[in-house]
């Protein structure tokens, strides 16, 4: 086994950079099937998601094959190999089978434990399947992944320790309010049909919202959706994606996941939608009030996502200013040095300058205290990557907006159930039991062939009998063919049992070379045995229908 995986993950990198790394379906498949054309590559699949990119392939030469891998990642992606590098991860062999059960169990979610994962990674082996580039290695590995994480999630409480990112993300979105309470009578718009899109809508019809109005490119994979969740009992209805800014204005939550490259709400079309609107909860609380309760309008802000008759905001610190990019920051820095002194206080431009120096605000978000929550009138939910929603419009009066990178702020100190231990046990186990069963598997062509020859010997024995006795009873000659095959096959029984035992155990690959030099085998035999299937196997050591069971 040469398993090899190369990627990235809410793990390694930061969110921005997962964002830029995104790969669109069709840049998926180009990515598998140019992994394939790579030399060191025989087989390859793909694992992508809201938050990790995993390139997978059975390669012959370790070194070659991550630098080809890594660069094919690079290319695809669009993103500098020098500054994908620093980010990507390497898993080999048994530590790559380790981390894809991990994966699967949930283990190395975002959200530890959800279960959303496996329905992704059986995608991923779909997708390998069609464009044919999963062979014996992959199918098996993958299926077996599959296995896996089924059996943690029916053998312990890993459930209890996690949750899917869209209740997570909806739980962020109700603030600590149950979210059947907290969705209750309202309005929900979901953006896209697919599977995260899917189980958004149906979270939502659970928690009792009064409508959910599902908008799709494809329009049957909406109304599809629509008929399920009006076999549930919730009012649904489909709407083409150009209806989306309209439904909008009508909505109280919007989720949205879909595979566009660019964004699918502005910052403009949601100011437009809470235009004029009143939360739901109260009125919003002041930025920063001046002595007659209103605003402090700082003029010519060019970070100020609002409309000119807003103008501008002053400066809070950190909290001002967090979810801006390096370069919102490094011209607001600019801003802060040229406005008047009286608008900003020193602590609040050298609170910017550091920001703007480390051109990434995630990490520091986490240091401060908590921002109030602000009622909302419009609840966004973006669970897309690249983001489908303007980050800007987290800034918009009325809105809340819940993305992949504050889910994984949020999730970053969440408490681990004591299940895990007992699921990475699991993992353990299993890896163990499937390195043993590819390298005895790795074997099993040589000792085909071993007795393929062995009943060649056989036939050519009894063949050269014939000639020499002619006039041989067939009973006679039934008897001595028999026995001489029971000769054959004990003195084959316990070298070739023993030497799959010994081939099962780390380090055994080296036990299929030595049965092939002891006993001359040819090497384009046993090729030929690794690609044919069980049952070519059977005939060629004539073995067909024995051993076996009612079917």
């Amino acid at each position: 086994m040469s398993l090899l995986v190369v990627g990235l993950s809410h793990r390694s990198a930061p969110v921005s950079l997962l964002e830029r790394a995104a790969l669109s379906a069709d840049a998926q498949a180009k990515l598998v099937q140019d992994t394939l054309v790579a030399e060191p590559a025989t087989e390859a699949a793909l694992l992508a998601t809201c938050n990790r990119i995993e390139l997978y392939a059975d390669v012959d030469k370790f070194h070659a094959g991550v630098a080809e891998l890594s660069t094919l990642l690079a290319q695809h992606s669009g993103v500098g190999l020098d500054e994908l590098t620093p980010y990507l991860y390497v898993h080999y062999e048994d530590r790559a089978v380790h981390h894809l059960f991990s994966v699967a169990c949930g283990l190395d979610s975002m959200v530890v434990g959800e279960g959303q994962i496996l329905g992704q990674i059986k995608d991923t082996l779909a997708r390998a399947q069609e464009l044919h580039s999963a062979g014996k290695l992959l199918n098996d590995l993958f299926q077996q992944a599959l296995r896996v994480g089924k059996r943690a999630h029916s053998e312990t409480g890993i459930d209890r320790a996690g949750q899917s990112l869209v209740t997570f993300g909806l739980e962020q979105l109700a603030a600590g309010e149950p979210v059947a309470a907290w969705a209750q009578g309202k309005r929900a718009l979901v953006i896209g049909a697919g599977s995260m899109s899917s189980l958004a809508a149906a979270t939502l019809a659970r928690a009792g919202v009064a409508e959910v109005v599902v908008a799709n490119r494809t329009p049957e994979r909406a109304e599809r959706l629509v008929e399920i969740l009006g076999e549930g009992g919730t009012a649904a209805r489909a709407v083409p994606m150009g209806a989306v800014a309209a439904e909008l204005t009508r909505a109280d939550i919007a989720i949205s996941c879909t595979g566009a490259t660019g964004l699918v709400l502005t910052a403009d079309a949601v100011r437009a939608a809470v235009a004029g609107r009143t939360p739901t909860a109260g009125a919003d609380v002041p930025a920063q009030a001046g002595p007659a309760g209103q605003k402090s309008v700082v003029d010519g802000c060019p970070a100020d996502p609002g409309a000119p008759v807003r103008g501008g905001f002053s400066v809070e610190g950190e909290a001002a200013v967090a979810g801006f990019g390096a370069a919102e920051l490094e011209q607001h820095g600019v801003w802060v040095d040229n406005a008047p002194g009286e608008r900003v206080r020193p602590s609040e431009a050298d609170a910017i300058a550091a920001l703007a120096a480390a051109g990434r605000v995630p990490e520091m978000r986490r240091e401060r205290q908590p921002e109030p929550v602000r009622p909302a009138a419009l609840a966004l939910l973006d669970l897309a990557m690249p983001r489908d929603i303007d980050g800007a419009a987290h800034r918009i009066d009325g809105v809340r907006l819940v993305d992949i990178e504050s889910l994984a702020d949020a999730s970053a100190d969440a408490p681990m159930a004591a299940d895990v231990d007992q699921v990475r046990t699991i993992v353990a186990d299993e890896v163990a039991a499937f390195g043993a069963a590819q390298r005895a598997a790795h074997i099993t062509p040589t000792v085909v062939a071993l007795r393929a020859m062995a009943a060649d010997v056989v036939t050519n024995e009894i063949a050269r009998l014939d000639g020499r006795l002619p006039g041989l009873a067939d009973k006679e000659r039934a008897e001595i063919t028999q026995t001489v095959r029971r000769v054959v096959d004990k003195l084959l029984h316990a070298p070739t049992v023993r030497v799959k035992q010994l081939a099962a155990e780390p380090g055994g690959a080296g036990y299929a070379d030595a049965l092939r030099t002891l006993f001359d085998l040819d090497q384009e035999t046993v090729a030929a045995v690794s690609r044919a299937t069980p049952l070519d196997r059977e005939s060629a050591t004539g073995t067909v229908g024995k051993n076996r069971g009612p079917a």
